[in-house]
């Protein structure tokens, strides 16, 4: 008898309908699966086996036969148990054909029958929304992650009995629903970190006000101490919130991971990634055989800190200049091309030289070459991708002392916000968030100059020598600057206070 059961599968963030055609006859007894499934797929003959033993039924002595189509796509993970199951439970006469006709199967099982969470869950029931399907069958610890997908019924399961108690009719079960308005709108961030706790560095607070508001890049250069990785960390808290649509993206991209903890199955606040400087190229970026999402695609719509930014190696650095610009980063093996979303801000920090104090005569006694060699490890393609370099010089004891709390991120973040808004309503038909992701054509439109301010402009250009990129970024981070001024127009003013954080590439990149 043959039995037709619906699962699906991940390629990349996004899943494709498996169909599971299961069939058994009369011969030697066997069990077998084809259509490129890898160890863990094939491993789940004896998960099934004995999940249906355990569940108190009598394992045919048949010759099984499992395909997965489409049969030229490697098949990957633990999902496919319980559609495999089912398709022999129905070989067996245990449940009807047509009942799971309508409905997608994803599941683990384990060696007594109960179900286990898998990876991709809400991607799956996405891609099966798309497809038509309106039913889905998962594990219990993956209804709050399944049930996000709008007007998808839900039925959560704990084990292979529930399942043909369920379809024959001995257990009632009514769809798993979660308030998902009611669920993004009650977050709260935490309160620990907050602006106000950094004591002095203004200069570097404006810049981070300014990179918030328009989602540009920073880089941070200063001695050990002057609170560049207390900064960052207070960071998220001045970002304005996710909407819904960015809030799925990460999600999916978190579940795909591995990341997503039952309890947050929405991801409701900005990513804040922060790998060591160990971190490999392909960790950063993505990889594996069957590529993963890397810390750039993690940290998608949210930060991305690389604290000692010189101590990264040269090769993971250079491979973020594509994501950087392009807001995606596409990984090709030898099984397939998939491409990861990484729109991330990149927040960067670095020692001005190897033993961080440079320009102080009694602590810095690095040579020239030590110097040279240190700041030469950020190459100029990477650094003229950075909108934003700011130095940040020593606290001393008496800011330290003195100095009034500064605003807090609530002050900052409302400004932050106010421009945001501008800017949603400005690229409201250009399908853009913020002033950053503006391209070429579209600086021409929005980021208009007058004459004086295309003369100051054009002296920095020549003076500072600086590159079509970098032109370019002075113009959105400009505009930025406008925006929280609450002008329609790009000023002096606003072009001045941006070319300020163009000159450390120029100061300390030599």
């Amino acid at each position: 008898m043959l039995a037709m059961i619906q699962s699906a599968a991940l390629y990349g963030i996004d899943a494709y309908i498996v169909r599971v055609e299961v069939d058994l006859s009369n011969g030697i007894p066997a069990f077998e699966i084809v259509g490129l499934p890898d160890s863990a797929v094939k491993e789940s003959r004896e998960r099934v086996r004995t999940a249906i033993k355990n569940s108190g039924l009598l394992f045919p002595s048949k010759r099984i036969t499992v395909n997965l189509a489409p049969a030229d796509t490697k098949k990957e993970g633990a999902a496919f148990d319980l559609p495999i199951a089912a398709g022999i439970l129905i070989g067996m006469g245990t449940l009807q054909p047509q009942a799971l006709e309508d409905y997608l199967l994803i599941g683990e099982l384990s060696l007594d029958g109960s179900l286990h969470a898998v990876n991709g869950v809400l991607p799956m029931v996405y891609g099966a929304m798309q497809n038509g399907i309106q039913k889905c069958i998962v594990p219990m610890e993956n209804a709050e992650e399944a049930a996000l997908v709008k007007d998808m019924e839900v039925y959560p399961l704990h084990s292979l009995r529930q399942l043909i108690a369920f379809f024959n009719g001995q257990e009632d079960m009514v769809p798993y629903h979660i308030d998902i308005d009611a669920l993004f709108s009650t977050y709260t961030p935490s309160a620990q970190l907050d602006f106000s706790h950094v004591k002095g560095q203004e200069n570097a607070k404006r810049a981070m006000e300014l990179a918030a508001a328009g989602g540009h890049n920073i880089l941070m250069i200063g001695p050990p101490g002057s609170g560049k990785t207390m900064l960052a960390k207070r960071f998220p808290t001045i970002l304005p919130d996710l909407t819904f649509t960015e809030s799925i993206e990460i999600t999916k991209i978190y579940s795909v991971a591995g990341l997503l903890q039952n309890k947050n199955a929405l991801i409701r606040e900005r990513p804040f990634r922060s790998p060591h400087h160990t971190i490999s190229a392909a960790a950063l970026t993505g990889g594996g055989r069957i590529p993963k999402p890397g810390e750039i695609s993690l940290a998608h719509h949210g930060v991305l800190f690389l604290d000692e930014l010189p101590e990264f190696q040269r090769n993971a650095l250079e491979i973020m200049r594509q994501p950087m610009e392009d807001g995606h980063v596409t990984i090709s093996r030898v099984n397939g091309t998939l491409t990861f979303p990484a729109d991330f801000m990149l927040v960067a920090a670095m020692n001005p030289c190897p033993c961080g104090y440079l320009g102080s005569s009694d602590k810095c006694h690095c040579t020239v070459s030590e110097i040279t060699r240190y700041q030469s490890k950020i190459s100029g393609p990477l650094l003229d991708r950075i909108d934003l370099m700011v130095e940040m010089p020593a606290v001393g004891y008496a800011q330290l002392q003195q100095a009034p709390n500064g605003e807090t991120s609530a002050t900052i973040k409302e400004r932050v916000v106010r421009a945001h808004q501008v800017q949603l309503k400005r690229y409201e038909k250009e399908g853009i968030y913020f002033n950053a992701q503006l391209n070429a054509a579209q600086i021409e439109t929005y980021c208009p100059l007058g004459k004086k301010e295309k003369e100051l402009l054009q002296n920095a250009f020549t003076q500072m020598d600086l590159s079509a990129r970098a032109y370019h970024k002075i113009l959105k981070v400009a505009r930025t600057a406008a925006d929280l001024d609450g002008s329609e127009n790009i000023t002096i003013r606003h072009i001045a206070e941006v070319l300020q954080y163009r000159s450390l590439d120029r100061k300390y990149m030599m």
